[in-house]
């Protein structure tokens, strides 16, 4: 059991720390100001995180299952120094159809579910799925850690992004992904 809320709870900060600043994040502000409805918004980010992030972790576990132990925490340490440095570099908008044929939810889950591929949080999360048994652990945390750093941007938009100052987010996120790296070391 606590191997199983250790993987939530590190799934979970490890995701909301990657997604600052992350274009998933600018696009949760985008659709916020498109459209005037936020549930619909929150849920289409709730379930393109869960089908991405599942997958994610499928292929994290695969791959566990294919390196020796040794070699892991190796690839696991290098993962999270390079997410570390790749934090320092913060993500575009990108261009973005109106989608109203979808509607709000469907415009939503594709649009997620499209710009998450390959990016940091996906990434961690299949370094997180090769760490962690518990796929079921990882994919709720990390779905709970994108939506941490969304819906607050969907609810919230603009004001608090004016508050709090973005690069410093990012620098906090690159520090506790650079210890993660060291700590898979040791």
């Amino acid at each position: 059991m606590r191997a199983v809320l250790e993987s939530f709870l590190v799934s979970t900060s490890v995701v909301a720390l990657a997604e600052m600043g992350d274009k998933t994040q600018l696009l949760a502000l985008m659709l916020a100001a498109r459209y005037r409805s936020r549930l619909p918004i929150v849920a289409g980010i709730a379930v393109a995180t869960v089908l991405n992030h599942a997958l994610a972790a499928a292929f994290g576990n695969w791959l566990a299952s294919l390196v020796e132990p040794g070699m892991l925490r190796w690839l696991l340490a290098g993962s999270f120094l390079a997410m570390a440095v790749w934090m320092l570099f913060p993500d575009k908008e990108s261009g973005m159809k109106d989608g109203r044929s979808l509607g709000v939810f469907g415009t939503t889950l594709l649009a997620f579910f499209l710009v998450e591929m390959g990016d940091k949080t996906q990434i961690a999360t299949v370094a997180l799925a090769a760490r962690y048994p518990s796929l079921v652990a990882v994919v709720a945390g990390t779905t709970l850690g994108m939506l941490l750093a969304n819906v607050p941007v969907v609810y919230l938009g603009e004001r608090l992004l004016r508050r709090v100052p973005l690069r410093l987010l990012q620098r906090v996120a690159a520090a506790s992904f650079a210890a993660l790296g060291l700590l898979a070391l040791y």
